[in-house]
């Protein structure tokens, strides 16, 4: 059951006791794209709350995991005339459902956030439109998401959740006023807007540079009343950041950082994305990434993954390896999760002098029995 033309956004639902149920004898699910960073305004919720009383059940979602507005329970014959007013009407298109890009999310990016490293509405835009075909008309081996976060705070948990995510992030230093720094510590300004006043961690607590510094890396510490980093050492974990918004900004040299295979517990256990390319710049029309990332990632999980298989399923399945000979790009002490832990290597034939294949009379002139 659907909508003429589309092969995903609407999901059926049937009771198996119609007769003892009429009123839900049909109870079909339709996906409607979000707008960019979930903003509305009350007439627009007014307009779908409308529609939906009168053409279905009244119950909606805001938002499912994918992110979409979710339609709950309506008849077969009310999803075209449902479809008609979403489409002509709101100028709103159908969601993602079934094996196929799903809707694009991303977080409230430069329109709120001072700390947005790049513009995830103009890019999640940008993406919805460019892949129309791949989120209408399904044609992957299993659903696959993309979520724009516009710093490493992870606002929509694109790292836990998303076939590809698509991180802010910075390469140049941190920006520092001392002025500020001083002024947390001395009590004047509330650490994280006072978020954790009274509590044990309430405070600004700082070490000179003989100790650990904060908070998960070495690269913080004081000196001489400054606060000190070693940029090189910054794992990005924002968490100084949080803490001293009025002190601490990041970087301006910016753009993402890509993560690939997030997903939850289906053939595999849950997992979170895999850091595949540490920084790319984002600009639009965003074509580095969708010839260099995108579509090689996509043309190899079609070729190769197995039905409903996700991507972070396959890249787990033929090996980070194989993911970066696909990308055309260098292994990096980034993508490494951890050390081996089997002492096989696996050699390619063209890296072997004079391939795999031996001449066992040669062999044996070398090697007697």
């Amino acid at each position: 059951v659907g909508v003429f033309g589309y092969g995903g956004g609407v999901i059926g639902r049937y009771s198996d006791l119609q007769e003892q149920f009429p009123s839900i004898a049909h109870f079909h699910t339709m996906r409607v794209n979000q707008p960019g960073s979930y903003f509305y305004n009350t007439d627009y919720l007014r307009t779908l709350c409308d529609l939906w009383e009168y053409r279905g059940s009244g119950m909606m979602n805001f938002h499912g995991s994918t992110g979409d507005i979710i339609f709950l329970g309506t008849f077969t014959d009310q999803l075209e005339p449902i479809f008609f007013e979403l489409t002509h009407v709101l100028q709103q298109d159908l969601g993602g459902s079934g094996s196929n890009l799903r809707t694009p999310s991303c977080c409230i990016g430069k329109a709120r956030c001072e700390w947005s490293c790049y513009d995830t509405q103009d890019m999640c835009y940008e993406m919805t439109t460019h892949y129309q075909d791949e989120l209408h008309r399904p044609q992957f081996p299993y659903k696959f998401k993309f979520k724009f976060d516009d710093c490493p705070n992870c606002c929509v948990a694109s790292i836990a959740r998303a076939g590809m995510s698509f991180i802010g992030t910075w390469k140049d230093d941190i920006r520092i006023d001392q002025k500020g720094v001083k002024a947390y510590i001395g009590g004047e300004i509330k650490p994280n807007a006072g978020a954790h006043s009274g509590k044990d961690w309430g405070e600004v607590r700082h070490r000179e540079k003989s100790y650990r510094p904060l908070p998960n890396s070495w690269c913080m510490w004081m000196e001489k009343g400054n606060l000190m980093i070693d940029n090189k050492e910054c794992n990005r974990c924002m968490h100084c950041i949080n803490v001293m918004p009025q002190a601490l900004w990041p970087g301006k040299d910016t753009g993402v950082s890509i993560l690939l295979g997030a997903k939850a517990s289906i053939l595999e256990g849950a997992q979170m994305s895999l850091l595949t390319v540490p920084f790319m710049k984002a600009e639009p029309p965003y074509d580095n990434i969708k010839e260099k990332v995108i579509e090689p990632v996509w043309e190899w999980w079609m070729e190769e993954g197995k039905n409903r298989e996700r991507l972070g399923e396959l890249i787990q399945r033929q090996g980070i390896r194989r993911l970066l000979e696909v990308l055309n790009i260098p292994a990096m002490p980034q993508v490494v999760k951890e050390p081996r832990s089997n002492p096989y290597i696996f050699w390619k034939e063209e890296d072997v002098p004079g391939g795999f294949k031996r001449d066992i009379k040669d062999y044996r002139s070398r090697h007697k029995r």
